[in-house]
Order: structure tokens, then C-alpha cells, then sequence
């Protein structure tokens, strides 16, 4: 019996072992190891026509990369796959909502780039918070002190160029009445029904002083000279048949938060 029981467990492992050789699992395959059949095996297949042959293919030489590219350039010397228009210019143009008013958006595309809103170097001896208008450039400037001052584009009408010198802001009123002068009524009679005995044009979008307006005067006289915004964002960097300093409505807003009570001003 004792023969039996060492013998029965010795015949179940070799049935088993016969049984698994026919799988290999316990044969290593030595070849894999060969580095002639992995070139042979991973190496890549290549389509090659009938009656070519490969050895006379002359190669295709490198085409050089171009360094610079010329699509779609903006005024802003961008590239194809860049913004077209300044992000920046479009916040700070566009649509908004004022008192009961809806400005509509400025077209800044249609807009010469310098007569936009931008901080710029400027050296003067005026003292922070004064404005300075320079007509021939038609820009005018708030000044901000450590050689900086923001920067606006205006327009200037006849009246805009009658009064040069030294004088205060006043006041500043939001949405302005426009009343024509009685020059202006007669020379253009069709403004007569917003005269001074019909109480003006109401606060709007068609008015021409636009969403604000800053009155000028010097030792205390109204010099009838007024820095405001306007509806015909065309004239702003032009010289328009009336009108005094005109800015585009979003930047007449902006310089009114920025101009304090009796800041001084300076036209030349």
C-alpha cells in the first residue's frame, strides 16, 4: 500500500506535464531573443510600384519654412490666427448702458488708432488732474503726473479753435441740454426750434453735446467754450463746420470721471 500512494501522485504529474507540452508554456522560445527576426519582424512594409525602382527615386528636397507670414495683417501687425480687432478697444467702445441711455458701440476699426483711448509718455509742467488740449494734433490730454497722461483723439469746429489760454471747468453736467446760440440760429434757422425760448433739445442720443459736456470760463466768464461728446464719432481727429472739442461719447464719459470740480484747463 505504502508502494501504491507514492507511486499514484508521481504518474498525476507527469500525465500533467504531457498533457501542457503540446502548449509550449513550459518551452521558452529562445528565437525571440534573436535580434535578426525582431528587425525582421518590426521593420516597416513600404508600397513600392510595379517597375520602380526604389534606388532611382531621386528625394523630395526641404522646402525652407517661412519666417514671416503676410495673411490677414491688421493695423496692429497681427497674423492669421490672432484677433483681428484690439480685445481692449473693443471693451472699451462698445455698447453700453449710461443714465437712461443706450450708447451704441463705436465701429474702432473705422477709427484712426491714435484718436483712440490709450496712456501715453508725456512731459509737461502742468500738474496732475489739469486737461490739455493741443488742436493742431487734435488730441486732447489728462494729465496724470509721473511723465503720464491719458490720451484722447477730439474734434474741433469753428468755435473750437476761438479760444486759446488758461481757464477752469466750471461745471460738468451729465446728458446735457443743447440751445443753440442765437449766431448759430441765424445762421442755420432750421436749429431754431431748439433755441433758448423753446428751452433747447433734450438730453439724448441725437444731442449734439452728446452724453456729457464740461463747461469752460475764465476768471469767472463763460468762454462759451465746451468740451463734450458727440453722436458723429466721424468728426473726432477732424475739423467739423461747428462744434467745439468733441469727443466719442464713451470717452467724454470716461474723462468726466476723471476731471475733478475747477480743474484747470489748458487750450493751444
Amino acid at each position: 500500500m505504502n508502494f501504491l500512494r507514492r507511486v499514484f501522485p508521481l504518474a498525476g504529474l507527469v500525465i500533467a506535464v504531457a498533457s501542457l507540452s503540446g502548449c509550449n508554456i513550459l518551452i521558452p522560445d529562445v528565437a525571440a531573443d534573436s535580434p535578426a527576426r525582431f528587425v525582421q519582424e518590426t521593420s516597416p512594409v513600404f508600397y513600392q510600384p510595379p517597375g520602380v525602382d526604389p534606388r532611382r527615386v531621386r528625394p523630395i528636397p526641404d522646402q525652407p519654412v517661412p519666417q514671416t507670414r503676410e495673411l490677414y495683417k491688421t493695423q496692429f501687425h497681427q497674423t492669421y490666427g490672432l484677433p483681428v480687432t484690439n480685445p481692449v478697444h473693443m471693451a472699451m467702445y462698445g455698447q453700453q448702458r449710461d443714465e437712461d441711455f443706450t450708447l451704441p458701440a463705436i465701429p474702432v476699426s473705422r477709427v484712426q488708432p491714435q484718436f483712440l483711448r490709450q496712456e501715453v509718455d508725456y512731459q509737461t509742467t502742468e500738474r496732475a488732474g489739469t486737461v490739455v488740449i493741443d488742436t493742431k494734433a487734435h488730441f486732447l490730454y489728462f494729465v496724470e503726473g509721473n511723465g503720464k497722461a491719458m490720451r484722447y483723439g477730439v474734434g474741433l469746429g469753428r468755435d473750437g479753435y476761438a479760444w486759446s489760454g488758461r481757464g477752469v471747468i466750471q461745471w460738468k453736467q451729465k446728458w446735457p441740454r443743447w440751445t443753440p446760440s442765437v449766431e448759430m440760429v441765424s445762421r442755420q434757422p432750421e436749429v431754431r426750434p431748439f433755441g433758448a425760448e423753446n428751452g433747447g433739445m433734450n438730453p439724448g442720443l441725437m444731442n449734439p453735446l452728446g452724453a456729457r459736456a464740461m463747461y469752460i470760463f475764465k476768471d469767472g466768464q463763460d468762454t462759451l467754450y465746451r468740451i463734450h461728446g458727440t453722436p458723429d464719432w466721424q468728426s473726432v481727429g477732424k475739423a467739423t463746420s461747428s462744434g467745439c472739442v468733441r469727443m466719442l461719447n464713451q470717452d467724454v464719459i470716461d474723462l468726466y470721471d476723471r476731471v475733478s470740480a475747477k480743474a484747470e484747463i489748458v487750450v493751444m
